[in-house]
């Protein structure tokens, strides 16, 4: 007697909804977490437009495609990498208008912002905010 395998079921995956940020960051254990709730209030707040969900092992933030990740491993603060999505793409580079010079770039299409502390956030807030809204325009 022969069995034949089930078919397989195609199943379409969907971003991760916003309450499992929740409960990542209820889990989180990190020295900075408070600035991580903060960091995070500032990106959803620049923009409508703006989703987020898990990516990477971390909140991470998205329009179209998602566009900013949390580095968590980061010990002398919280870093967040800006980036074009999750496919690397050929890109010709493009200009942010950074007057607080925020913006280390890592590339043509990545770039981090650090936030040494709950002060240096407070200080950089306005204008990383600023980046941001720049920045998801080009995703």
């Amino acid at each position: 007697m022969t069995t034949k395998a089930a078919p397989k079921k195609t199943t379409k995956r969907s971003a991760p909804a916003p309450d499992d940020v929740e409960a990542f960051l209820a889990s989180l254990d990190h020295p900075f977490e408070k600035e991580i709730r903060e960091i995070r209030q500032a990106i959803l707040g620049a923009d409508a437009r703006i989703g987020e969900g898990i990516k990477w092992n971390a909140p991470s933030f998205r329009t179209s495609e998602f566009f900013a990740t949390f580095h968590l491993r980061a010990k002398d603060g919280v870093q967040v990498i800006l980036h074009l999505g999750a496919k690397k793409r050929e890109s010709p580079g493009f200009a942010i208008d950074d007057p607080a010079s925020l913006l280390e770039w890592l590339g043509k299409d990545r770039a981090s912002v650090k936030f040494r502390d709950a002060q240096d956030l407070e200080a950089k807030r306005a204008a990383f905010v600023n980046v941001v809204r720049q920045w998801i325009e080009h995703v």
